[in-house]
């Protein structure tokens, strides 16, 4: 095979540029390679280990735990391939920490919005499973991330995400030159009624890849627009990524207290302290 064929097995992974050893076993998942600015600041130290197209990582240590953080780019697609490769090379658990539109009046600008369970909106896990497979959040990672919030003080709200493969049609907002596409005007709306949360573009991936796989996925988003209320704010990025780096934490602590109880799963049970 030449030697720089797209063969998945290669040790070094084709589009993360990463090996077994580069990262944590645990990775929060921005959009935005430049997110990664405002993330590793929050951390005890850190090492940018690799930056190929949209995927840039860096490993370090959050409270004494080991952390990385690999940005996957816009869309399901590209976050995808990201957990796809950085499976391959030992990570097991995976938060996604981006940005949102929320669907619901009370949720401002700034607010967390935590994940659990996303509506597939989008054509990349229809790939790997069929269309009424959900897409949950596993529920150790919506634990950890509650906790955090809670212990930061940050405002959050717990609930249904839908995944979208469009920005603007695919999320009912208008295309170039006012272009609208087939029931874009009853989108928002049926989704508030369903009580969904808010919308964004690639959380049901992660978290559909992560269950068929057996691995431990979830999301914590910050609340930029009110698709209810009109309100726009980039508020809220740093509090997310601080939720996220807690949650890591926080699940080093579970997955100690599953140890020392001989058990699997952890519990309310169980301790975090």
């Amino acid at each position: 095979m030449p030697g720089d064929s797209e063969d998945p097995n290669d040790e070094v992974q084709y589009h993360v540029e990463l090996s077994e050893g580069d990262v944590a076993s645990s990775v929060l998942l921005p959009g935005n390679p430049e997110r990664l600015d405002k993330i590793t600041p929050l951390w005890d130290d850190h090492d940018e280990v690799a930056h190929h197209r949209e995927y840039r990582t860096a490993t370090g240590s959050y409270d004494g735990t080991p952390i990385s953080v690999t940005s996957t780019g816009i869309g399901s697609p590209s976050a995808a391939i990201a957990v796809e490769e950085l499976a391959r090379i030992g990570v097991d658990t995976f938060i996604r920490v981006g940005s949102c539109g929320a669907l619901q009046a009370e949720m401002e600008p700034g607010d967390l919005v935590i994940t659990r369970g996303a509506v597939r909106q989008e054509g990349t896990s229809d790939e790997y499973v069929r269309e009424d497979y959900p897409a949950v959040a596993d529920h150790e990672v919506v634990a950890a991330l509650v906790a955090a919030a809670e212990r930061l003080g940050h405002d959050y709200h717990v609930g249904l995400t839908m995944s979208s493969d469009s920005f603007y049609a695919g999320q009912g907002r208008p295309g170039f030159e006012g272009f609208e596409a087939a029931g874009s005007d009853d989108l928002i709306a049926e989704l508030k009624d369903a009580n969904v949360a808010n919308v964004e573009m690639e959380a049901s991936a992660i978290l559909t890849l992560a269950n068929v796989y057996g691995l431990r996925a979830g999301a914590v988003c910050s609340v930029f627009a009110n698709r209810e209320t009109g309100e726009f704010l980039t508020e809220g990025e740093t509090n997310a990524a601080e939720t996220a780096s807690l949650a890591v934490h926080l699940l080093a602590k579970m997955d100690e207290q599953k140890a020392e109880a001989g058990v699997d799963k952890w519990h309310a049970g169980l301790s975090l302290e």
